[in-house]
């Protein structure tokens, strides 16, 4: 393997909280350790700035929108690549965040999913629009990329099948953790997580998702939950992390028809490996997920999770879990039997995942590094 000039990363965020967000740190962190980094993005988190063989290149997002600051980040990634990449510098962009045919980290396919439009009519076109544009962009720059690599074995055989990527040119890294900060929840740390929010010792259930969209199936969860609830001796409690322009519907739909007491809206939270310890299962229909970090964080925490066959995570799923599998997103009817199935069963439920969770747990961010690095330098 020929070591690099250096390694150029372009992300939108490089932060512990969000799955790609956190990704992008651990893998400027870890190449950092020997290797020049620079660095071209709109938040940065301050652990970052410390290390002396980085330098970062800050890109304004204009009134914190995602579409104003995209252009942006593309235009100032593509020109410091411009000057880096003839010198040796290894380039990895993030999807469709900057057009450079060099690395490519995929961590969502648009055409893979055609997200349900929403809201107004002209938040209804602009979703179209830029779902459009997106899915053009992939079938312009994908095919011609030197290196990509995936989240997933999912991923990868959709770039194939879908943009007609050659798979010689395809890798799959799955994402890593923190074995520190997602140990297996102890008794002791549950009860002091319900003493510190005032919560019952009750059955709790955890979404982790935005709630802007359909995506991630919380809809379906609903709709499950209030099942249960009509069917009656349903005392569950289900914990619902994620923000998104939704909530609010959400919430109000929840006490218009009675639910108000039996799920709880918590938004957005930077203390989710707390919360994890006082619930029992985290269930996750997504109608497509490229991988879901928050499964991987809950199962190395010790919860089972109960996650759609669209979520790339759900490859990695021994045969003794694949009953935690929902073959169907859709299907409500089953998610609400597997809960009821799921709840008396919950401690067995645990003891079955112990095994997987350590699995999970063994494969840090510093491993996932190294993996990224051999997969490009050895593909190149």
């Amino acid at each position: 393997m020929e070591k690099p000039a250096g390694w150029l990363i372009v992300a939108g965020d490089l932060a512990f909280h969000g799955g790609m967000d956190r990704a992008n740190l651990e893998l400027a962190r870890h190449l950092a350790a020997e290797e020049a980094v620079q660095v071209v993005a709109h938040q940065v988190d301050d652990t970052l700035l410390t290390l002396p063989q980085v330098r970062v290149q800050r890109v304004p997002r204009p009134a914190g929108r995602h579409l104003l600051g995209r252009p942006l980040l593309a235009w100032s990634g593509r020109r410091l690549a411009q000057r880096l990449a003839p010198q040796g510098w290894r380039v990895v962009v993030n999807g469709m965040n900057c057009p450079w045919p060099d690395v490519n980290w995929v961590h969502y396919l648009h055409t893979a999913y055609a997200p349900a439009a929403y809201g107004s009519l002209l938040q209804r076109w602009k979703m179209r629009y830029t779902h459009r544009w997106d899915c053009a962009a992939e079938r312009r720059l994908f095919p011609q990329t030197r290196r990509l690599v995936c989240n997933s074995r999912q991923t990868a055989r959709e770039l194939v099948e879908k943009l007609g990527v050659s798979p010689e040119r395809v890798s799959v890294v799955y994402l890593g953790c923190d074995p520190q900060e997602l140990p297996l929840v102890t008794v002791g740390e549950r009860e002091a997580v319900l003493r510190q929010f005032g919560w019952s010792e009750r059955p709790r259930a955890a979404f982790i998702g935005q709630l802007s969209d359909q995506c991630k199936g919380f809809d379906v969860l609903y709709a499950a939950w209030r099942r249960l609830h009509q069917q009656g001796g349903w005392d569950a409690e289900l914990l619902v992390i994620g923000e998104g322009s939704q909530r609010r519907l959400w919430e109000q739909r929840a006490g218009a028809e009675g639910l108000a007491g039996s799920i709880r809206f918590l938004g957005r939270r930077r203390d989710v490996p707390q919360l994890l310890a006082a619930c029992d299962i985290l269930v996750a229909p997504s109608r497509y997920d490229a991988y879901n970090l928050a499964a991987h964080e809950a199962l190395c925490r010790g919860l089972p999770a109960l996650v759609s066959i669209r979520a790339g995570i759900s490859e990695r799923y021994p045969p003794e879990l694949h009953d935690l599998i929902l073959a169907d997103p859709e299907d409500e009817a089953d998610l609400a039997d597997r809960l009821r199935s799921w709840l008396p069963r919950r401690e067995e439920y645990a003891a079955c995942v112990r095994s997987f969770s350590a699995t999970l747990r063994s494969y840090t961010w510093a491993d996932m590094a190294r993996d990224f690095r051999t997969a490009v330098l050895t593909s190149s």
